[in-house]
């Protein structure tokens, strides 16, 4: 089933004759993860994730799904930028990029995607916006897999960077990416300025002075058995939306 639903593994044998009814976008980024995670992190996670989802719906709810491969290219912080091969995508690029998926989508008749965002920089909303005046026939939903469910159900002291939830799931998915006998503490600062840390105004973190070791949060409490259960918990939501997207309907009478 995998093949009819993951774009990666698929070939167009396959992807021929698998009717569309929604896709899958994962986004990430290319950066450090501590020093225990690949730079591609964001990536594999909302990658397998997003296919869990499809694999879901098409059981539970007969909806055909299919997931395209992950954009690499991430709006980074400064401090993550200088980092070595650390690789940032301005919005005007990641604009582009999504309106040309959009695009070739919208050619070939589908009309409802998912992007299933694995990177805390990301932020689609205002592309969204425009792309719904240029093609209001086109549905676009925008998620962060890794906020779908609490944390605190799963883990013991997640952060929100190469923490115990992150590398929990990763270790359930490829644990041989994992090394976490190499992993940094994850500690880091707050600012210092009492508005920032209470939100009444934001600005981006500078990496540089907030972690040592790029992570924000301590992994070494992760196992695969905890990175299991969140994955799938957030893969049966997925499933759910995929539905409610298709089948509708998306406004209340």
């Amino acid at each position: 089933m995998r093949k009819d639903c993951d774009l990666t593994v698929s070939c167009y044998g396959e992807a021929r004759k698998a009717a569309c009814d929604i896709a899958l976008l994962p986004w990430g980024a290319t950066e450090p993860h501590n020093l225990h995670l690949p730079y591609l992190t964001d990536c594999i996670l909302a990658h397998a994730v997003a296919v869990d989802a499809a694999v879901l719906a098409r059981e539970r709810f007969g909806i055909r799904a299919m997931v395209l491969p992950w954009v690499a290219l991430g709006s980074q912080n400064p401090g993550q930028r200088e980092l070595p091969f650390c690789i940032h995508a301005r919005y005007e690029t990641q604009k582009a990029i999504l309106t040309d998926i959009v695009a070739s989508l919208h050619c070939q008749g589908v009309r409802r995607l998912v992007i299933v965002n694995g990177h805390g920089g990301n932020c689609f909303k205002n592309m969204i916006r425009d792309l719904a005046v240029d093609r209001p026939d086109f549905l676009i939903a925008s998620s962060e897999w890794f906020a779908v469910c609490p944390a605190a159900d799963c883990f013991d002291a997640p952060g929100d960077h190469a923490d115990e939830l992150e590398t929990s799931v990763m270790m359930h998915y490829r644990p041989e990416l994992v090394e976490l006998s190499e992993a940094g503490d994850g500690a880091w600062k707050p600012f210092a300025a009492s508005s920032l840390r209470g939100k009444t105004a934001w600005i981006p973190r500078d990496w540089s002075r907030v972690s040592a070791d790029t992570g924000i949060g301590d992994p070494r409490r992760a196992t695969a058995a905890k990175g299991e259960r969140f994955a799938r918990a957030v893969a049966e939501r997925y499933a759910v939306l995929l539905d409610e997207l298709v089948r509708g309907p998306i406004y209340s009478e």
